[in-house]
């Protein structure tokens, strides 16, 4: 069969070469498949493809031969599920590869923020000792709200006992033995809101989501709170975020992805007419205000970004398309 993997890094290659013993046909592509680029592979019987690439109608409608998306992420919000249903593709996934990965970035996150670490090592780069404005605060004690217990969720509890904090959660499917287990208790999103002094966000993207945290939800939090977001930018309203900034309902935001991050991965595209009819300008405008605030950390959705993590997903993936070529596909995600 004809693969073609994108986005694909040169150390990849040994994992994905494995392929080839199966006598398939590998091409591999340094870039994102696009609308601009997609007819390039019009042969293309089985694709893989990071979070980067944008796989909607546009796109897989000149791909006449595709059979499988084999996406290297958890999520597949960036896939148009629709149009694979109805055109007998089937998407897999990672279902896990970092869980661990992704929380400990939510505590490095919030540790630069509890001590300032970028502001401190800025200034000391300058040769300037001094202390003022550095003062921060301690995690023992503080009562940490996690709302989404899937793994990633979970291993953040994990995580926050080691740091002797409270922790809070919401999850429409609670796990009550967990949280006996683990010690941590569930309770209302409202009461979660308002009761934590940070707020790390563990959901998945889809409509239900959506600005899942807007005014509404800022507005029933502590005054203070610090904000962590490892898990997509649609769930956080920007503008709203800004607004709780400006007004100090929310202290600090350490967030690992925005709502028009592919945009501004690409912002030249931004010249395209068709770019400012499908994105939220205005959001994106909000997107560029947050990365110029010293009360916010931004990192480029890299969470899952470990050597370790990194070849599960390679793994995981050349696993799920030999699956798919023997007729026994696995992590189905859509098909």
């Amino acid at each position: 069969m004809k693969i073609v993997i994108f986005n694909v890094e040169p150390w990849e290659r040994q994992t994905f070469d494995r392929l080839s013993e199966d006598d398939h046909q590998i091409e591999y592509v340094d870039r994102p498949l696009t609308a601009n680029n997609a007819h390039q592979y019009q042969d293309a019987e089985i694709i893989s493809t990071f979070i980067y690439s944008d796989l909607h109608a546009n796109v897989l409608k000149q791909l006449p031969n595709l059979k499988l998306i084999a996406t290297r992420s958890t999520g597949f919000d960036h896939i148009d599920n629709e149009y694979c249903e109805q055109h007998d593709i089937k998407v897999c996934n990672v279902p896990t590869y970092g869980e661990n990965t992704v929380a400990e970035h939510v505590f490095g996150l919030l540790l630069a923020i509890s001590h300032k670490l970028i502001e401190a090592s800025e200034r000391t780069r300058k040769g300037d000792f001094s202390l003022k404005g550095l003062q921060g605060f301690d995690l023992r004690g503080k009562t940490l709200g996690v709302i989404g217990t899937g793994n990633i969720g979970l291993c953040v509890i994990e995580i926050a006992k080691g740091f002797r904090m409270e922790t809070v959660a919401f999850d429409i499917k609670p796990k009550e033995e967990l949280a006996t287990k683990l010690g941590f208790r569930y309770a209302p999103l409202k009461e979660v809101l308002a009761t934590a002094d940070i707020i790390t966000l563990h959901l998945p993207a889809n409509p239900k989501t959506e600005n899942f945290i807007s005014t509404e939800q800022f507005n029933q939090m502590k005054d203070g709170v610090v904000l962590i977001n490892t898990s997509r930018g649609t769930i956080v309203n920007t503008k709203a975020l800004l607004r709780a900034l400006a007004e100090e309902k929310v202290a600090a935001a350490g967030l690992d992805v925005l709502p028009e991050e592919p945009t501004m991965r690409e912002e030249a595209e931004l010249l395209r007419s068709v770019y400012t009819q499908q994105h939220d300008l205005d959001t994106l405008l909000a997107d560029h205000v947050l990365l110029r605030l010293r009360n916010v950390i931004i990192t480029p959705h890299s969470a899952f970004n470990t050597r370790e993590a990194v070849q599960r997903i390679a793994d995981t993936t050349v696993s799920n398309i030999q699956a798919f070529v023997k007729g026994q596909p696995q992590e189905v995600v859509v098909g």
